[in-house]
């Protein structure tokens, strides 16, 4: 057996033995700095500093995790605006300390009650360029992130709405600094939504300059906003001059939308019992559909079928058979994923241990053909999907001195939504998460597409792991688009599987595997590991990049809160 390389040994140092001696040869794989946090009393973990900073001031002064949560959701709408705002929407998975219970709200985007399913389709009977698509009046969902969060907040909040919204009101108003990643994106020519003249106004300064890193960007209409949501509640949204101002602005232009004052006045959101299933010797929760939960749950349970635990982060083997199980995770979910109040999504089935234990069958130690979707107890007929995801989405773990647990994944889409401003934030692209086709070659309806009132299939899963006592143990997830999937995977592997930190597992390389298609952390993994895959069939595709975003927090040994955030992107973890 080689030796492992120092870097790989650095990645490595202070987690757990692994549980067998690794039976492939050692590969290094080139970690990416970042140490764990600590803390005895409470966590926030996010995608920007200023946003942890609300959220902990929030948690000082005696508020819920889910108070944080509001807190935290208005400043990244402020200093994320690629990834995230009032104007999207949010999956959160919400642990009761005092009950036990993990509770999933959904606030994803719905379609206006008029959409057909040929919403973008074009007078050729061809579906739209997606461009076209993203910057249409029609790719906006009705927004459902803060009527989901202000049903969370009514239940399990401590402090007053109201106050919830000044850490953001007073960075809007007097201005925050834009980060690299921030300036990055309104920089970038590859990001269409750089071509939308609300983007153009917003980002460009007096002198005509688009704004850099270390500029100071204020957002007045953004503190009126707030000022009006901390005042009026969500209805403040959803009824008034700003719902107003919302449906005028996706009506311009062609390709306009259908959404109505209606829409946004009647939008709910969802909330039950967290979709939950055992694990080795854990509960893992996750949202129920259209969020994919279902799908990544369906990962960790074929993998129990290998002996992927006694393998570890050096073994090419190992992460051979990750990108198996994410190839047939996918083959599922893009089949059946879908909207429950629309199409049947057989849950039951896929989760079913003699399916899951007949579909892991299909995981090797190498990369065969492209997996096709399987039958599960109670499938429907549906049709193919070619859903495009792109990945402008953020996450945040929150846990409150009494043990309360937000675990929250929340987006606009793409990288600024639609491109399309209202009050200070950007409106979402969310209904361009629908399959364009409504269907399949053959005339079955796919799981996935357009209906008035529909809510789109989602990647976001933010989980939520209890131990063997129904205690919280471990909260992740991570943006990406259709990546989440593999991104939760792996970090759940890493933690659970391989003893590592939470940072450790968050830092490791991400291996995204769909159909015949393998992209991966090529410069992470090495020219050494990347070669080893690719003896094994796993073909990654040179010049990938594959950004996670993750962010989790663990529970060790004397309820120590143990914290990671991705360094991949500006997130940190903080603790009281």
């Amino acid at each position: 057996m080689r030796l492992i390389a120092p870097l790989v040994l650095a990645l490595l140092a202070g987690c757990a033995p692994l549980a067998a001696v690794t039976p492939e040869p050692a590969m290094a794989a080139t970690p990416i700095a970042a140490t764990p946090v600590y803390s005895p009393r409470g966590m926030v973990a996010a995608a920007n500093p200023l946003a942890v900073a609300a959220g902990l001031r929030v948690l000082r002064d005696g508020g819920s995790a889910v108070d944080a949560a509001v807190a935290v959701q208005s400043v990244l709408g402020l200093v994320e605006p690629q990834s995230s705002g009032l104007g999207g929407g949010s999956f959160m998975v919400f642990y009761d300390a005092k009950t036990g219970k993990v509770t999933a709200y959904d606030g994803r985007e719905k379609a206006p009650r008029a959409a057909t399913p040929q919403l973008f389709m074009g007078p050729d009977g061809k579906p739209l360029d997606f461009v076209t698509a993203l910057l249409s009046g029609r790719s906006t969902g009705v927004p459902g992130a803060v009527a989901m969060l202000a049903q969370a907040q009514k239940e399990h909040g401590k402090a007053a709405w109201g106050t919830l919204f000044k850490d953001a009101e007073a960075l809007a108003d007097g201005g925050f600094t834009v980060s690299p990643r921030l300036a990055g994106m309104i920089n970038s020519p590859r990001i269409p939504e750089n071509v939308a003249p609300d983007v153009i106004t917003y980002f460009t300064k007096p002198n005509g300059q688009r704004y850099q890193a270390g500029d100071t960007l204020k957002n007045p209409a953004y503190a009126v906003t707030l000022r009006s949501l901390a005042a009026k509640g969500p209805s403040a949204l959803y009824d008034g001059p700003l719902a107003q101002a919302i449906v005028d602005r996706l009506h311009q232009g062609e390709l306009s939308s259908s959404m109505t004052l209606a829409d946004l006045k009647a939008y709910r959101p969802r909330s039950a019992d967290a979709l939950c299933r055992p694990w080795k010797v854990y509960t893992v929760c996750v949202p129920n559909p259209s969020s994919s939960g279902a799908s990544l749950l369906q990962a960790l349970m074929m993998l129990e079928h290998t002996d992927i635990a006694t393998r570890g982060p050096t073994d090419p083997t190992a992460w051979t058979q990750m990108a198996e199980a994410e190839r047939v995770m996918y083959a599922d979910r893009d089949r059946y994923i879908g909207d429950p109040s629309f199409v049947k999504v057989p849950v039951e089935g896929l989760l079913d241990p003699a399916y899951v234990a007949e579909r892991a069958k299909l995981i090797g130690t190498s990369a065969g053909p492209a997996p096709t979707f399987g039958l599960p107890g109670g499938a429907p007929v549906v049709g193919a999907d070619s859903t495009r995801e792109p990945a402008g989405t953020t996450h945040m773990v929150i846990v409150d001195p009494q043990g309360n647990v937000v675990s929250m994944t929340t987006t606009v889409e793409s990288v600024f939504g639609s491109g399309r401003m209202v009050g200070g934030f950007f409106l979402n692209n969310q209904l361009t998460d629908f399959n364009f086709d409504p269907k399949d070659p053959d005339g079955a309806p796919g799981a996935n597409a357009v209906a008035g009132g529909k809510r789109p299939r989602s990647s976001m899963v933010p989980v939520i792991v209890l131990d063997k006592d129904g205690k919280f143990l471990a909260a992740l997830g991570s943006p990406g688009g259709s990546a989440i999937l593999s991104y939760n995977l792996k970090a759940m592997v890493g933690v659970f599987d391989w003893g590592l930190s939470m940072q450790q597992a968050i830092n490791l390389p991400n291996i995204v595997a769909r159909g015949d298609s393998f992209s991966a952390d090529v410069e992470k993994f090495g020219p050494e590991m990347t070669a080893a895959l690719q003896a094994r069939g796993v073909a990654i595709r040179t010049g990938q990049n594959e950004t996670s975003g993750l962010h989790g927090v663990i529970v060790r040994p004397g309820g120590v809160l143990e914290g990671g955030a991705d360094p991949r992107r500006e997130g940190v973890a903080k603790g009281l």
